[in-house]
Parts: C-alpha cells; sequence; structure tokens
C-alpha cells in the first residue's frame, strides 16, 4: 500500500504552523506521517512541537526554504513513502485537499499542486493561473502546465528518485523555481494543477519595485543571485542563452533601481555584481549574517567592481562552463 507523508517547513511562525498542522490532521483521507523541519526557530515553536501529537519533527540550524524541503523531501524518500506532500507553514490545505489530488489517475510520475487561493477571500488565486483570477471562474478539474511548488504539491517518490532534492545552498527565493524546472524541463516530467484540491495561502506581498531597507535587505541577495540558478535549470545546455537571460535580468532590475528607489540608489546599483559575481562563480556560501554585516558597512566598495563582475563572466566561459552544467 502506498503511504503518504506531508513535509511542512518551518522558521518562527509557530500559530501560522499550528494551522498548518491542525488542517493536515483533518483531512479526509488520512496522512500516514506528518513531519515539521523546524529551520532553528527562535519563538516559540520547538516547545510547541514538543508538546503535539501524531507529528514527527526534526530542528536543525537555520538553512533556508531550500535547506528544508532539501531535509523534508530526503527524509520522505529515504524512508520509503510513495508520496511526498510538500508545502510552507504559512498555508494550509482544505480538509479534502489531499483526497482530490489523490484522484487523479495521471501516472505516478507526474507532478500535481493544489489550487493555491488567497487564505482571506477563499476565492482569488494567489499567482497567475492561465487566464482564472477566481476559483469560481475554472470550468475544468485540471489545468495543466500550471504547478506552484512548495504549496501544497504532491511529488511521487519515483520523481525525487529521477530528479533528486531541491538545493539546500540555494537558501532561499528561487529554490523551489529552480527545482520546478529541473522536473518539468530538464526531465520532461508533466505538470498539472488540480483545481478542486484547495490550498490557502496568504496574498503575494513582495514587488521589487517597492523602496526596500538596504541595510536589512539581505533577501534580495538571494533573489539576484540565485536567478541565475533558476535560468541555468530552465534551459538546460544551453549555458549560453541562461548567460544572456541572466545579464538581461540584471540590467533591467538596474533600470528598477533607478526608475523606482527612493534610497540608497547608488549603494543598490553596486550590489547587484556582488551576488552576480558569485552566480557566475558558482560561489553558494554566503550567508544571511555574512550578506547582512556587508550591507551594514559604510564603504560603497565591499560589494565588488565591475572588472570583478566581468572577470567572472570571462572565467565562467573560458574554463567552467562544462563543469557548471555538469554539477546541475
Amino acid at each position: 500500500m502506498e503511504k503518504v507523508i506531508a513535509v511542512v517547513v518551518t522558521y518562527n511562525r509557530q500559530k501560522l504552523l499550528s494551522e498548518c498542522i491542525s488542517a493536515l490532521k483533518n483531512q479526509s483521507k488520512k496522512i500516514d506521517k506528518i513531519f515539521v523541519v523546524n529551520n532553528g526557530s527562535t519563538d516559540d515553536t520547538q516547545g510547541w512541537l514538543k508538546q503535539q501529537s501524531g507529528i514527527d519533527f526534526i530542528t536543525q540550524p537555520n538553512c533556508g526554504g531550500a535547506g528544508g524541503f532539501n531535509a523534508g523531501i530526503n527524509y520522505g524518500y529515504k524512508n520509503g513513502y510513495s508520496w511526498i506532500w510538500v508545502m510552507d507553514d504559512d498555508g494550509y490545505p482544505k480538509e479534502d485537499a489531499l483526497e482530490k489530488l489523490l484522484e487523479e489517475d495521471e501516472e505516478e510520475l507526474c507532478m500535481r499542486n493544489c489550487a493555491v487561493l488567497n487564505k482571506e477571500d477563499k476565492k482569488s488565486f494567489v499567482w497567475k493561473t492561465k487566464n482564472f483570477k477566481t476559483i469560481d471562474e475554472v470550468n475544468t478539474r485540471v489545468i495543466k502546465n500550471v504547478c506552484y511548488p512548495f504549496n501544497g504539491t504532491l511529488l511521487h517518490r519515483k520523481i525525487v528518485e529521477r530528479v533528486g532534492l531541491p538545493k539546500a545552498s540555494l537558501f532561499l527565493w528561487g529554490d523551489e523555481t529552480e527545482y520546478y524546472y529541473r522536473i518539468i524541463r530538464k526531465n520532461k516530467i508533466p505538470f498539472y494543477t488540480v483545481t478542486d484540491s484547495i490550498h490557502y495561502h496568504p496574498a503575494t506581498a513582495f514587488t521589487y519595485k517597492a523602496d526596500w531597507n538596504f541595510g536589512t535587505g539581505w533577501k534580495m541577495y538571494y533573489y539576484l543571485r540565485n536567478r541565475f540558478h533558476i535560468l541555468k535549470s530552465k534551459f538546460g545546455k544551453n549555458i549560453m542563452l541562461a548567460s544572456i537571460m541572466y545579464v538581461g535580468f540584471l540590467i533591467l532590475f538596474a533600470g528598477t533601481i533607478v526608475a523606482f528607489q527612493k534610497t540608497d540608489k547608488l549603494k543598490k546599483l553596486r550590489f547587484i555584481f556582488w551576488p552576480a559575481t558569485d552566480a557566475f562563480a558558482n560561489n553558494l556560501k554566503a550567508t544571511p549574517e555574512t550578506i547582512t554585516k556587508r550591507l551594514t558597512q559604510k564603504s560603497l566598495y565591499t560589494f565588488g567592481v565591475p572588472q570583478t563582475f566581468i572577470k567572472n563572466f570571462k572565467t565562467f566561459f573560458s574554463a567552467g562552463t562544462h563543469t557548471a552544467v555538469v554539477n546541475e
């Protein structure tokens, strides 16, 4: 009999986590194991988890969502679960969400996703889903070629066996997209959204056009660096196209800084070269602490100069291109 494990990654959101766990425990299709990856939370998450029954958990140093999903999916795979149902702590599934996902009779080697709806109005899609704005407009049970990991995403172990795990070294922002492209592009695995399987999630609030605080905006490093890894996964062996697209992305991002940012424009423009240089050098060592430390230094010259970026760009093509492809 095929068993299902639900994997939830959490960090400092105990109240939201409890809402998610409650929804998982009340599924109409019983989940064989609920497994929580606690990314070193500093609130009362650890104590709360210890008091719960019917769930297993691990606590590890904070290694971002990427490290959390890497650990959780790896746990499910190594412990022999057939289906791995993956989600963040800030969303929760409707009571029949799993049952509806498993009703689909598509082959196992297919990535299935819940329809991700705004948890406030329970109707509008959180992300663009074909041309539909609300679930009331949908007239089909399955929307093919639409999937938003890791938000109620159901993976069969055969997918993990073929594709591997999310890259823990990406830390956050883009890790799920890189994994998504590795599944659907590199491995040609079909994917779809089951529209009567509902997962509620907060509306997205991030926009790169909004003025971001330079001193505390450490997440922006990962947003910029990880885009190159996403593009490499998306375009596969065409590393030249991925690189051109990445440079184009950086130029457009610089343009949004000039056009929309109100504070620290020069610092933000210089900052771009640091994650971009690390992207081409395949340097994945930066942590939130090291990023924050450099962001709070007074000198504008702590992020490298265009010559360093160009040097790494040339090195990537002259000596590192083949290695980068193999390491994917």
